[in-house]
């Protein structure tokens, strides 16, 4: 077997696997689509039904009367102030910990490792903190504590981040006339934007997605749009329709984020986040 052919053999295996994945991970995707257009009749057909035969908006309509839009405003809301909060303030910590050495070489990690703490060791103080400032059920309370997760995965990225750039760049802004500050907002912020995306983006897909602390700490006003959707499984039936209309609006401002960043998101996690 020629070189050529040998060649062309591993190009086609490659791209074999490569359909057999995206396959594999489409395909739930594509059928909680599907099933958000059929019919009830539909559903649990043996064999499957593949595409609607009658195709309809009626489970879009009643997840829309049944305060979806509400769950989806909520759902933005926190979300949006939570990715920037943890780009703010963690930005901030990570400068001062690439650049000044700012609790030695264990801060770091110390950082890191409360986010992998157990929500449910956490769970009883919050939610008894918040009914003393009375705040459960609101979007402050799920802010702080999605802040309170995010915040250290995003000082770790930053850092890394940070570590990239040559400390030559900021000095010579600093020779110039300019402040500490003025050299993170001006010179280190701005190169380090695909990281700063690629940070945010992870940290709103885990406030967007997160269950746990949103049906503990929501009852009405504050509902999730990952609360809003169990209200679909019931004991003697699923609504199968309604949660693949909710899947639906769910996915979507997700799908549309990693679509417009897509070129900062590949740039940022190959910049400073793999050694």
């Amino acid at each position: 077997m020629s070189l050529r052919t040998h060649k062309k053999i591993g190009r086609a295996m490659r791209y074999v696997v490569a359909a057999v994945a995206l396959v594999f991970f489409l395909f739930p995707i594509m059928w909680i689509i599907l099933t958000a257009f059929k019919t009830p009749n539909e559903f649990l057909k043996s064999p499957p039904i593949w595409i609607p035969q009658t195709p309809n908006l009626d489970y879009f309509d009643h997840v829309i009367r049944t305060g979806g839009l509400n769950a989806l405003a909520n759902t933005l809301i926190i979300s949006t102030s939570v990715t920037l909060l943890s780009l703010l303030i963690g930005s901030l910590a990570a400068y001062a910990l690439a650049r000044w050495r700012v609790g030695g070489d264990n801060l770091p990690f110390f950082i890191l490792s409360q986010r992998f703490m157990p929500p449910v060791a956490v769970i009883f103080p919050f939610l008894l903190l918040f009914k003393t400032l009375r705040w459960t059920d609101t979007h402050q309370a799920l802010i702080l504590i999605y802040l309170t997760f995010n915040l250290p995965y995003t000082v770790w990225m930053m850092r890394g981040f940070f570590m990239e750039i040559p400390r030559e760049i900021e000095e010579s802004a600093l020779v110039d006339g300019c402040s500490s500050l003025g050299a993170f907002w001006r010179i280190a912020l701005p190169l380090v934007a695909p990281g700063l995306v690629a940070t945010g983006i992870f940290c709103f897909i885990f406030s967007w997605a997160e269950f746990f602390f949103a049906i503990a700490l929501t009852k009405s006003n504050a509902v999730t749009l990952s609360v809003y959707i169990v209200n679909f499984f019931g004991k003697m039936m699923v609504q199968w329709g309604e949660i693949g209309a909710t899947s639906i609006v769910s996915m979507l401002p997700l799908f549309i984020l990693s679509f417009v960043a897509q070129r900062y998101l590949v740039r940022g996690l190959t910049m400073g986040a793999v050694k």
